[in-house]
């Protein structure tokens, strides 16, 4: 038998020889990769969702409380404010741009107050949770919607012609409570993706110096390719395929772990049943960001194996 040529590409080689296998060894790279991208994409999927949830959050509690007015008719005696309760409701009623006007029964104010005011008598008896009977003299409040940007000067017109119906009247902008609310949600919008980004360096920096360690066990066999024809890029694909098999098993185990996490967390979070978490479920468009990233996980360890084996053999001969 005639020996093949040593400048013949060495893929040619294999297919002569009849074997699939590439002169490479395709052994995994580093044993425990899958698992580490497993976990790097598992806190990467729930960090997303989180993010994306407090986003949804915000976005549905600003909208519920975009134009929103309350007006305190603090007055401790029970007719006068009545009457100035009255005056303020027919006031903002005829008020250009509001809208909305109620007046908030005081069966619903009890409501609220009730964990606050439940109590015993001293017979024993039954618990008192009206603020009346405590003694308590509650503000009236009226709840209103403004349309447009309510600015400081805006506002501050309206509590003046309020004012001058029920000088008890204290008018404040409902987003203006959630204010600091809203500030800590931003923050940890931001500290989700910078959690995520980091993640992601985690990930390559990972299968980096897997595939430098890889490439340290085989370099003779590496020198013979070189030697026999094989060009870098022939090598470098070796050791993708098998960085890419070992990241795509790591990125679905990682996945389905985080989507679990999600799910228990959402099912928590839906028991509440009421306050600003309502708004926070993920939409279509969301789970398919969080699909994203076990795909992007995937093509960042196999371009991260790319690069290193590249610039490692132009540097080996």
């Amino acid at each position: 038998m005639t020996a093949a040529p040593a400048t013949e590409p060495a893929a040619t080689l294999s297919k002569r020889s009849g074997r699939s296998a590439a002169v490479v060894p395709p052994a995994r790279l580093s044993g425990p990769i899958p698992w580490v991208i497993a976990i790097m994409v598992a806190l990467m999927v729930i960090a997303a969702a989180g993010g994306l949830a407090l986003r949804n959050t915000g976005r549905a509690a600003a909208a519920d409380l975009s134009g929103g007015i309350t007006v305190q008719i603090v007055e401790a005696r029970p007719a006068e404010r009545s009457r100035q309760a009255a005056a303020a409701v027919a006031a903002l009623g005829g008020m250009q741009g509001i809208s909305e006007v109620r007046l908030v029964p005081q069966a619903e104010l009890d409501a609220l107050l009730e964990p606050w005011l439940e109590h015993d008598d001293a017979a024993g008896g039954e618990a008192g949770t009206d603020a009346g009977d405590a003694g308590i003299p509650v503000p009236t409040l009226i709840d209103a919607r403004a349309s447009g940007q309510l600015t400081s000067a805006r506002l501050a017109d309206l509590q003046a012609q309020v004012r001058r119906v029920a000088p008890a009247a204290r008018v404040d902008v409902q987003a203006a409570w959630l204010k600091p609310v809203f500030g800590a949600v931003d923050a940890l919008q931001w500290l989700a993706l910078a959690l995520i980004l980091l993640l992601s360096c985690a990930t390559g920096a990972a299968v980096m110096l897997a595939a430098r360690t890889a490439l340290g066990n085989n370099r003779e066999t590496i020198e013979v390719v070189h030697l026999l024809g094989g060009s870098d890029g022939q090598i470098a694909r070796i050791f993708q395929r098998s960085i890419g098999l070992d990241a795509l098993g790591g990125s679905i185990a990682g996945a389905a772990a985080g989507g679990v996490v999600i799910a228990l967390l959402g099912k928590s979070f839906a028991a509440l049943q009421g306050g600003i978490v309502t708004g926070a479920a993920l939409g279509w468009a969301d789970w398919l960001a969080v699909a994203l990233i076990p795909v992007a996980a995937v093509l960042l360890a196999v371009g991260a194996t790319r690069w290193t084996v590249m610039r490692v053999l132009r540097r080996m001969l």
